[in-house]
Parts: C-alpha cells; structure tokens; sequence
C-alpha cells in the first residue's frame, strides 16, 4: 500500500529538532522497506517550507533557500510519488467542505485530502489525525 503525506509528518521527518523526528524517520524508513513509495502533493511542499522557515513554528528554523533545496530533494527522490490536483480533486474538496461545514482553516488540508482520494490514495500519514478523521474514508497513519 502506497502511503500519502502530509505536511506534519514531512516536516518531522525532516527536522531533526522535532520532537517526533525519530519516530518519523523510522515510520518513513520501514514503509520504504515494505516497498511502499509516499505520494506527496506540491501543496505539501509549499506548506512545508512555509513552516520550517518560520521562527514562531521551528526552534531552529531553516533559511528559505535551504528549505526550497530540501523541498526540491524530497519532491524529486526517486521513491516519491508525484500527486496533483485535478478536476475531480476540486470538486470533492467543494462537496466536503459543504457536507462537513467546515470553513476557512480547513480548506488547505480539504484541498489535500481530496487531491490524495481522487489520486486513489486511502492512507495519509500525519501527525494530525483530526485533520483527516473528519472525511471518513483513510487509515490515517501516525508515528
């Protein structure tokens, strides 16, 4: 099974100051082994180093020129999965941000999971199950 990430799980995987940068790396690690490739999204790559260059979010933040190389490495690795958002990507982020009433916060991880489920992924690895329980339909996967 294919695993898509979310920007949590990327960001603790990355920062070795993170509190969850162990247990990411070798949940990330032993999915590799199992054969799994993870999928990412460009929106995860945007939000990644938006939150490592920010000082209020990271004890030890990145200078944007690094998180852009490290962004750019992780999008072009070999095992990952390259994800976009298509038409039927937008409409169900329309259809559940009505269903589920949820409002302005929740629109960038909606936009995500539904890139993921129109992509046919069903597991998203995240250190924010909340962030995706609300939809239903993924085994939701934490460190």
């Amino acid at each position: 099974m294919n695993h898509a990430l979310d920007t949590s799980f990327l960001v603790a995987t990355e920062l070795a100051s993170h509190t969850r940068h162990a247990a990411s790396r070798a949940l990330l690690e032993s999915l590799v082994q199992m054969g799994d490739r993870p999928a990412l999204a460009p929106q995860v790559l945007a939000e990644f180093v938006h939150v490592v260059t920010d000082p209020r979010r990271c004890s030890k933040p990145l200078a944007f020129p690094t998180a852009l190389e490290r962004a750019e490495l992780i999008w072009n690795a070999a095992q990952v999965l390259q994800v976009f958002p298509d038409a039927a990507a937008a409409s169900q982020f329309l259809a559940w941000m009505r269903e589920h009433l949820l409002g302005r916060k929740r629109l960038l991880d909606t936009l995500l999971a539904a890139t993921y489920w129109s992509a046919g992924f069903r597991s998203i690895v995240t250190l924010n199950r909340a962030d995706f329980e609300v939809f239903g339909c993924f085994t939701i996967v934490t460190p």
